[in-house]
């Protein structure tokens, strides 16, 4: 029987109230909120909502706690966009959607930044005994979100980032569990010598913790080239987006191709309202788990499948009690 872990990708809706406040803020320039040098009064807003989002999850009873990345103005980009070696270009519509960040231009060395090991401090003295669970941009996705104006090659710009990122995790915390989110590996699909590159950046990466691993993709499937590079990956689990349209074609590639003992399963919709009952949540692992040709799956992370950040605030905390009461649900047929 296949474990199910509740949890989430991460980048959390901004609570209303702290929307309000940071608006209020606004004298201090938006590039100030996301720049890694806020003011105490903007600091003690972002400490307050992640204590909260922190609580929302221990409330809803999920298997892993998630820092909620609520200072990732940027979404992915972030952990670029607040490094000293990197500017600020202009604005990039993130992926196909409405959502916006600024394009960050590297201009010199990716060395050491920590801004997310401090982040996941705060995170795991409010977390209690539940493990903490980090979020990383996978390093494919990073490097297709950023502009290389320093080092000049494809290649070694994306083993650069690798290791800028690998560097970031070896200052972490604890940790339970690493997602690494590439959705880049689906809507932008590296060619065939950049794809064999992939799997070295990500095991740098995944070799800097004790942590599982997992690289969750989304957006739709991932191509049959890609997801063969992918399994050489040196991680836990990939995960899969079971919302948007190819399920088709990762089946395929989980057949073909085999799969890892983990997996992360993208079951419940995190750009739509509609909040998906736990039990349609479970009728769909077992689905999944149905459709492979091999045996199950040892765990599978049960998750939303993208970011949960387009959901009003009500919607998400809902959705997160769906995934946990789903978890439970394993449980008692277990039982």
């Amino acid at each position: 029987m296949t474990e199910l872990v509740a949890t989430s990708p991460g980048l959390f809706p901004l609570p209303d109230w702290a929307k309000s406040d940071l608006s209020d803020l606004k004298g201090h320039q938006k590039d100030d909120l996301i720049s890694g040098d806020e003011s105490g009064a903007i600091g003690s807003v972002y400490e307050e909502a992640r204590e909260e989002v922190v609580s929302d999850q221990l409330d809803a009873g999920l298997d892993r706690v998630v820092e909620g990345q609520l200072r990732w103005d940027d979404m992915l980009a972030h952990p670029l966009t607040v490094h000293d070696n990197v500017e600020t270009g202009g604005i990039v519509r993130y992926y196909d959607n409405n959502n916006f960040y600024r394009d960050p231009r590297v201009v010199g060395e990716l060395d050491f930044s920590g801004d997310v090991a401090a982040e996941l401090e705060a995170a795991a003295d409010l977390a209690g005994e539940t493990p903490l669970q980090a979020v990383l941009p996978g390093p494919y996705s990073l490097a297709e979100l950023a502009s290389d104006e320093h080092y000049g090659d494809e290649a070694e710009f994306l083993s650069a980032v690798g290791d800028f990122l690998a560097g970031e995790v070896e200052a972490f915390p604890e940790h339970e569990t690493l997602f690494l989110l590439d959705p880049s590996l689906v809507t932008d699909a590296p060619d065939e010598d950049l794809a064999e590159l992939v799997p070295e950046t990500i095991d740098a990466v995944a070799g800097a913790t004790d942590a599982d691993v997992v690289v969750h993709t989304y957006w739709g499937a991932i191509d049959e080239k890609t997801y063969a590079h992918l399994m050489d990956a040196d991680v836990e689990a990939i995960g899969f987006d079971f919302v948007a349209g190819g399920r088709e074609e990762t089946l395929y590639n989980l057949n073909e191709y085999g799969a890892k003992d983990d997996v992360a399963l993208g079951l419940a919709d995190g750009q739509n309202t509609l909040v998906e009952e736990p039990e349609t949540v479970r009728e769909r692992v077992d689905w999944v788990n149905g459709q492979i040709q091999a045996s199950e799956f040892d765990t599978a992370y049960v998750t939303t499948n993208t970011e949960p950040f387009y959901l009003p605030v009500n919607k998400h905390k809902e959705k997160l009690e769906a995934l946990a009461a789903a978890a439970d649900l394993e449980s008692e047929v277990e039982a």
